[in-house]
């Protein structure tokens, strides 16, 4: 009770002061506790101490010299002689604008015919902006977050003649190349993958609210943004361009977890097997007396998952997410610190109260270290007694309901909070994909939301190439030279994954088909 009233004065408090903001007025300051009487830690003074990464190395023995230039002495004393040269390296990075004026020589052939020489091959057809300026226009919007008025601003202000309209279809139109191979990079990370996470955001478009979901691991990352955030639309976006309906053993089992009645799953499961689109699914739906919202939906669900399955991805691959019900398919694993969370969001109403969150919290954290080291050096010793505990921590019962329906929440999703012991190839944690969706949030907020439907698909698609650029290691500047200009010296992404896969795990990318 205690901790119901501490909750609704936190919300008066806070309703207060949004109502002084909006008054003109100072809401109540947080001021918060004095660290004066808190003690120094002391820091050793050892090299250990050193952040990753940070250790010094010779960086001008990584660089390409692409001029050399030789100072003399200038007013040397007379008789003096060169006893060698001292190298002094200097970094510099040239903006100049270049405006080519192509004179293209027209001839008149003895036939009476007129022809025109063509363009050389770096000239972009039927573009008059150069690939390395159609390569910075992309790489400052997509990769720097640069607004169009401001990219706008700079173009003009380094000379370059160009609208904002012009600007926007440099952004926006004839990227089909990118796409496709966005597009491709789904069906090959899913197919190669043992695990990927998944988390979604916010994506406003058109005015009306909708939502990105974000597909990865370590090796990949593919954005989709579109209208809903439901386990349909997760299932969609998992199907990838594939957009037909399977009936398969991934399929019943689906429908019987949901307990669909068992005269329907019967139905389904007598004549076609395999639909080729959307039509002839619910014309079959239609013709077994599959009817009603929820009907429709879960047998929709499950002919979607066999789909899924059917084009090459493992019934057994993990999926990990925060917990959404909308991502529990397949194999599900949740992450630890979303369970944790709930306690991390309390308010304490009184020292014991704050005493038995702190000294829960802890108890779930030592287990989550003991979960790591298990998932460094798997032991099947391990398994009983790392289950025996996680069975204590949630069962036990702390007298305080807030506290208890937390654990109670993590003894509900056990399978899934502790996925890592028969799975211990499975992060515990969901940061991969909240490392990924990041950088998504930061470009919403930078640049609001998207307009037109060109501008939200290159939207998902540029994030979904500069994020999986990252993931292999591909300069994002190098990769989108090479695909402007045409060279071709990059292989595929998703070429590129399916290599990093089979590098990670041989037998799995051998054993699972590609689709």
């Amino acid at each position: 009770m205690l901790d119901i009233v501490k909750q609704q004065q936190e919300e008066i408090q806070r309703l207060r002061d949004e109502m002084a903001i909006l008054k003109g007025q100072k809401p109540k300051p947080q001021i918060k506790p004095s660290r004066l009487e808190t003690p120094p830690v002391a820091k050793a003074n050892t090299t250990d101490d050193k952040r990753p990464g940070s250790a010094k190395r010779s960086k001008n023995a990584e660089l390409t010299i692409d001029r050399e230039v030789f100072v003399t002495m200038p007013d040397a004393p007379a008789g003096s002689v060169t006893v060698g040269h001292e190298s002094y390296i200097v970094q510099e990075l040239v903006f100049q604008r270049q405006v080519t004026c192509y004179w293209r020589q027209r001839v008149r052939t003895p036939s009476g015919r007129t022809l025109l020489a063509p363009l050389p091959a770096e000239v972009l057809p039927g573009q008059h902006y150069g690939p390395t300026l159609i390569s910075h226009i992309l790489y400052q919007y997509h990769h720097n977050h640069v607004t169009q008025p401001l990219l706008l601003e700079e173009l003009l202000e380094r000379g370059i003649a160009i609208s904002a309209g012009q600007l926007n279809n440099i952004l926006t139109e004839d990227k089909d190349s990118f796409h496709q191979e966005k597009e491709a990079l789904l069906p090959a990370g899913l197919a190669a993958s043992r695990w990927v996470g998944v988390d979604d955001t916010g994506a406003r478009h058109q005015g009306k609210n909708g939502y990105c979901t974000v597909i990865g691991n370590d090796c990949f990352a593919y954005f989709a943004s579109t209208t809903s955030k439901s386990r349909l639309n997760f299932l969609e976006i998992l199907c990838g361009p594939y957009r037909d309906y399977v009936i398969n053993d991934v399929t019943v089992n689906y429908l019987q977890g949901q307990r669909l009645s068992a005269p329907l799953v019967q139905k389904l499961c007598t004549g076609p097997q395999a639909f080729a689109d959307e039509a002839a699914w619910q014309a079959r739906l239609a013709e077994v007396g599959i009817t009603g919202e929820r009907r429709v939906r879960l047998a929709t669900e499950g002919a979607l998952l066999g789909s899924i399955i059917a084009h090459g991805v493992s019934a057994q691959l993990v999926i990990l997410s925060d917990g959404a019900q909308q991502f529990t398919v397949l194999v599900h694993a949740a992450c630890w610190i979303h369970a944790e969370r709930g306690l991390a969001r309390l308010i304490p109403f009184s020292e014991l109260h704050r005493s038995v969150i702190e000294k829960v919290r802890e108890q779930i954290w030592v287990l989550y270290q003991d979960l790591k080291a298990y998932r460094l050096q798997p032991d099947a010793t391990q398994v009983a007694p790392l289950t025996a505990r996680f069975d204590a921590l949630v069962n036990q019962q702390t007298g305080f309901p807030s506290i208890n329906g937390v654990l109670k929440d993590m003894r509900e999703h056990k399978a899934d909070l502790l996925r890592v012991l028969e799975r211990p190839e499975v992060p515990l944690h969901n940061n991969t994909s909240e490392s990924h969706v990041r950088d998504y949030v930061k470009k919403r907020k930078i640049s609001g939301s998207t307009r037109s439907d060109e501008g939200r698909r290159c939207r998902d698609t540029f994030a979904s190439l500069k994020k999986t650029c990252r993931c292999l290691g591909v300069p994002f500047w190098t990769y989108l030279l090479d695909r402007v200009k045409g060279l071709g010296k990059i292989s595929h992404l998703a070429d590129l994954l399916r290599q990093r896969a089979r590098e990670s795990t041989p037998a799995l990318v051998q054993a699972v088909p590609t689709g």
